[in-house]
């Protein structure tokens, strides 16, 4: 009976140690990669400060459209903003700012206090329409031409080595 328990034992730290081997392998990178020539989906979102509802399908109106996801409290999205201000100025792009789980109030003080670069503010209050363009933290930012395809995404802040390559994308 002691042989069996400790041969139990034995093929049970053999298979712990094996799915611990095998997933050291498997990459988790999160990669933006596969979503470039997509098309983003259709979802309607509310605009911050009131009732009015945006469509994501209204971009097709515009030549390019910066989607930018962002939030009062997030720090990263603090230092973006003077690059989206830099954008802003960019008669071919428009950009639309998504509110992500923030507070209302926030959001629009944010706004005020720093400066406005969004052609259109829109909220999403729990985060669960910004899932649908493959967001899992803020900020990012989606380049969309007037096909609504996924020209570039950006995870994380954009700099101004980004602010150049969406110029020279958006003016070619």
């Amino acid at each position: 009976m002691r042989k069996f328990y400790l041969y139990s034992i034995y093929i049970f730290l053999i298979f712990i140690f094996a799915i611990l081997y095998f997933s050291l392998d498997n990459k988790k990178i999160y990669n933006t990669e596969d979503m470039l020539g997509s098309r983003i989906v259709e979802i309607e979102l509310n605009i911050l400060g009131n009732d009015d509802i945006f469509n994501t399908k209204e971009i097709s109106n515009y030549e390019y459209t910066l989607l930018n996801f962002w939030a009062s409290w997030c720090g990263p999205c603090r230092k973006e903003h003077k690059n989206l201000m830099k954008l802003s100025k960019n008669k071919n792009l428009k950009i639309i700012g998504i509110n992500f789980k923030d507070d209302k109030i926030n959001a629009e003080n944010f706004l005020k206090k720093m400066g406005n670069p969004f052609f259109i503010s829109t909220v999403d209050p729990k985060g669960i329409k910004s899932v649908n363009f493959g967001i899992y933290g803020i900020p990012e930012t989606i380049l969309l031409n007037q096909e609504l395809e996924i020209l570039k995404k950006y995870v994380g802040p954009i700099d101004l080595k980004d602010v150049n390559e969406i110029r020279k994308i958006i003016n070619e």
